[in-house]
């Protein structure tokens, strides 16, 4: 079975509280006597001091009756804020919404706006997520409030990060970081680099800008990004295999955690911990720590933190020869696993149908980085704000046209690329996600007719080994070997699809589990006869199959993948190059 990286990514926890600490204006603190700037102090307050926000949220609370309408939006924004940082991002987004809809404020709207964006994202509207960062980016033009210019540069920033365009996400947080606002420090611009250079895999534990992070968080007094710089660090000494650094660093940043009180940084150190325990052999540490990240996740939760959680349970149970335990360990690692790689593949899909308009952002960041250093000329040279206004204008017809020029290139690209959304881009396949829908939809046409129907799951044994003897370019050539040798063994009517990796999904449809496992075990012998060139030498490889078939498990494609996998499960378990299916009593065969 394919894996996915057991690291647990501490910058996803940047997506659920970035947009909550980026605007922090600087007034002096005042007594409840005067609300506004009773307000705008506890705003300043929220990550360098979040238990003294909370409490002086319940206090202004007491005194809403005497609050004017600008001041109450205020307080609506602040609550959402705060319901946001707790993790109820659905509460909060309606919150923000309201907001953005009915304040009239239109600073206090951008920095919603900024809010809103990250919600959408986290609660996996994708489509929606990159639409509002479009129109964001088209609305940036006209505001010329440094802090919200600074919040929504720093949103795009995060926004294009998570669609994984990593370059661009480093230029916003640089063209961020060239215009903070009087009341701001570096701390964000550079903690938005470090993420995208985290993402991107070009950042190590000797990286001079996680110091510099740490630093300008430090001293802004920013405890929340620091302890998100501080787990990224571990996580790298994690990947660079140095659990006792790790454990060492977790310990010292442990009364921080507590104190703030976040969730993402609670449960991702947990993690970590448990990693860095596992590293260290002491398995009943690490058992113990993976245990508290689950009892502290919410239900329903897919993460890369639950997944390597129940893969450091996975191999404790195994290694202790606790095969049940270790199998239902398995079987939740591999449900955070393909939730992860959909959502991976949904956020994939959703910012290339909305290619156009990021390429056409792409074309503005030369212009809006000279439009920073207009707003720096303002700032400083309020005299020549007439001949600043004229080269603003200029810059946005250069603008416009050049995004006429490209949306007209790109009309004639979308045919093409919804042709392609579909298919897995080495193999010409079927991607997972529309294996799975196209699946799902001939089961139920199965069902109606009452067909039968069987899936298979084939996986290429010690694939990594190829990869690392022979070179990726010799492992690609394996995988569209093995494409070859099940197509021709498949009927026009079977879907065929890659899962993942070196894993591929089949469906044999009006096919009983008999004649599914004569067909598998063809495919499984055409594969072992097979071979490629490998610089001269002829390379062989073999795969395990796993089979369920409807006859057995009925019509639900949830049940028969996990039927499938856990066959696949034992064929790899019993010694790789086999085929074994469930049968009719639910016992698992081979042919």
């Amino acid at each position: 079975m394919s894996r996915l990286s057991s690291r647990a990514t501490p910058w996803l926890a940047i997506a659920a509280m970035a947009w909550c600490a980026l605007v922090q204006p600087v007034h002096a603190t005042t007594s409840i006597t005067h609300p506004a700037q009773f307000l705008d102090q506890a705003e300043k307050l929220r990550t360098a001091d979040h238990p003294q926000f909370v409490r002086m949220l319940e206090q202004i609370h007491q005194e809403t009756p005497r609050l004017n309408a600008s001041e109450q939006w205020q307080l609506r924004y602040l609550d959402a804020w705060e319901t946001m940082y707790e993790g109820n991002y659905a509460k909060s987004e309606i919150a923000f919404r309201d907001v953005i809809d009915h304040s009239g404020n239109t600073i206090l709207a951008a920095k919603a706006s900024g809010l809103l964006l990250n919600n959408l994202a986290l609660n996996r509207r994708y489509e929606e997520g990159f639409a509002l960062a479009n129109r964001l980016t088209s609305d940036l033009p006209s505001i010329s409030d440094p802090n919200a210019r600074f919040i929504l540069l720093t949103n795009l920033s995060q926004m294009l990060d998570f669609a994984g365009q990593i370059d661009l996400a480093i230029q916003y947080a640089r063209m961020a970081q060239d215009i903070v606002p009087r009341g701001e420090s570096l701390c964000r611009p550079l903690s938005m680099q470090v993420a995208a250079l985290y993402n991107g895999k070009r950042l190590t534990s000797s990286s001079p800008i996680l110091q510099q992070a740490i630093d300008s968080c430090s001293a802004a007094r920013e405890p929340v990004f620091t302890n998100v710089i501080w787990l990224t660090l571990g996580s790298l000494y994690l990947d660079e295999n140095q659990p006792d650094k790790a454990m060492a660093l977790l310990d010292r940043i442990a009364p921080a955690i507590i104190a703030n009180h976040y969730y993402p940084h609670m449960l991702s150190s947990q993690v970590e911990r448990a990693q860095a325990y596992a590293k260290l052999g002491n398995d009943q540490e690490a058992r113990k720590a993976a245990l508290t990240a689950l009892a502290m996740s919410h239900p329903g939760d897919i993460s890369e933190w639950l997944m390597t959680a129940y893969d450091v349970l996975y191999h404790i149970e195994k290694k202790n020869g606790h095969n049940a335990n270790a199998l239902s360990y398995y079987e939740h690692y591999v449900a955070q696993s393909t939730g992860n790689l959909n959502d991976i593949t949904a956020r994939t899909l959703a910012y290339e149908m909305a290619q156009q308009h990021t390429l056409v952002q792409k074309l503005e960041t030369e212009t809006l980085s000279k439009q920073n250093n207009i707003l720096r000329l303002e700032q400083a040279l309020d005299k020549k704000a007439v001949e600043t206004s004229r080269l603003y204008i200029v810059l946005l017809l250069v603008a416009l046209v050049s995004i006429i020029y490209w949306l007209f290139r790109l009309k004639r690209s979308q045919l093409r690329f919804k042709q392609l959304s579909s298919l897995d881009g080495l193999t010409g396949i079927l991607n997972h996600q529309n294996f799975m829908s196209e699946a799902d939809r001939a089961l139920h046409a199965l069902e109606k007719k009452q067909g039968s129907a069987c899936l298979v799951y084939v996986d290429l044994d010690y694939f990594k080994q190829v990869n690392d003897t022979h070179g990726h370019a010799v492992g690609d050539a394996v995988l569209r070997r093995t494409v070859a040798i099940c197509r021709h063994h498949l009927r026009p009517t079977d879907l065929f699809g890659r899962l993942g990796g070196e894993e591929f999904g089949i469906l044999l449809h009006d096919c009983s589990s008999h004649q599914g496992m004569a067909i598998a075990d063809r495919i499984r012998g055409a594969i072992e006869a097979a071979s490629v060139d490998g610089d001269g030498s002829a390379v062989s490889f073999s795969a395990s199959v796993g089979l369920a078939s409807t006859n057995v498990c009925g019509y639900s494609l949830q049940k028969l993948c996990r039927e499938a996998d856990a066959a696949l499960y034992r064929a790899k378990r019993s010694g790789r190059n086999r085929v074994i299916a469930n049968t009719e009593n639910g016992d698992l065969v081979e042919a």
